[in-house]
């Protein structure tokens, strides 16, 4: 398995541990040391507050939802390190308009699996977006993934 599929499965495992509501299988795709910052900027530090805090979400506001995702970049910056960029978001009954976008820094681990050691999730404020880019045209990228335009 080349390094893109293993880390493409890691965000499978996520999915997969998200759908059943497992908050421990979802932080065992993290490394002991991760952080998580959720898009209303909770950071949780360490595998075991990333999974008991994601039980517990699992278990009340996020009971049922799963996740929708996009990768749109997969970038190695090192043999051991990726940086990986997707869009995506929680449902219920099936996937709507991706309105977050997420960093993943993953690591490759000593027994060659990859895991997250760090995670940022922001929600996409499209007209706070365009508001600025009226105002300062400059600042608007060149680039822009599908999924948000």
């Amino acid at each position: 398995m080349n390094d893109s599929t293993a880390i493409t499965a890691v965000l499978e495992r996520l999915a997969d541990a998200w759908r059943i509501g497992d908050g421990a299988a979802y932080s065992a795709e993290f490394t002991p040391d991760a952080t998580y910052i959720t898009y209303v900027g909770t950071l949780y530090v360490g595998r075991p507050e990333i999974g008991s805090a994601h039980q517990a979400l699992f278990d009340s506001f996020l009971k049922g939802t799963r996740l929708a995702y996009e990768i749109i970049d997969i970038r190695f910056t090192g043999p051991d390190t990726a940086l990986v960029i997707t869009c995506g978001d929680t449902y219920k009954d099936k996937p709507g308009k991706l309105q977050k976008i997420q960093t993943y820094a993953l690591a490759r681990q000593g027994d060659g699996r990859w895991q997250v050691a760090a995670f940022h999730n922001t929600k996409h404020k499209p007209v706070m977006e365009a508001i600025s880019f009226k105002f300062q045209p400059a600042a608007k990228p060149a680039v822009r993934p599908d999924k948000l335009k």
